[in-house]
């Protein structure tokens, strides 16, 4: 009797670290995740920071752009006000392509792109664009892992009875994000 009530206590305690360890696992993997998604906040706020400060070095110069201003404007707002990451990757989308529509105008004032002003907020702006994108795959690096986690058996058991639940991916939407930036100094 007492060696069954000995083996038993050893199953269940077996059993009790077991669930400790799939459970702690799957709070490292989502606090990895938000950790990774804090990163491309950072950097995110950055880029919304330098945009005004390109919008106005070229104000000066390109005076009947009003439209490519109000777009820029209005996508960098709505970025800013996102509140998931659904609707910060759709945001941040429309403002990819703003941004692109508005250094493609720039092409037309050879004299705003000798601006030295312009062209340090520009390569600002660029060094932040790479940086968004290696934070961008480091966090669906993250969510790759854990949403594998809370999927696949024994730990989707702790991760339903926990709630853990699937994370969204930062894809982007607008066909001009997908494209590769084209950035001139000349």
């Amino acid at each position: 009797m007492i060696p069954a009530l000995i083996i038993i206590a050893v199953v269940l305690a077996l059993l009790f670290l077991f669930v400790i360890g799939i459970y702690n696992a799957l709070i490292r993997l989502r606090n990895q995740v938000d950790n990774a998604w804090s990163q491309i906040d950072v950097q995110l706020k950055r880029r919304h920071d330098l945009i005004p400060n390109l919008v106005e070095t070229a104000k000066g110069y390109m005076k009947h752009e009003r439209g490519t201003f109000e777009a820029i404007t209005n996508a960098r707002s709505q970025a800013m006000g996102a509140k998931t990451v659904s609707e910060a990757a759709k945001a941040e989308g429309t403002l990819g392509e703003a941004l692109s529509k508005f250094m493609l105008v720039v092409e037309n004032y050879p004299d705003l792109k000798a601006n030295q002003n312009f062209l340090n907020v520009q390569e600002e702006l660029t060094g932040t664009e790479n940086k968004i994108a290696f934070s961008r795959q480091n966090y669906n690096d993250q969510v790759l892992s854990f949403n594998n986690k809370i999927q696949m058996f024994p730990s989707n058991i702790i991760a339903g009875m926990f709630s853990f639940g699937k994370r969204d991916f930062f894809e982007v939407e607008g066909a001009a994000e997908r494209e590769v930036p084209k950035v001139s100094f000349s």
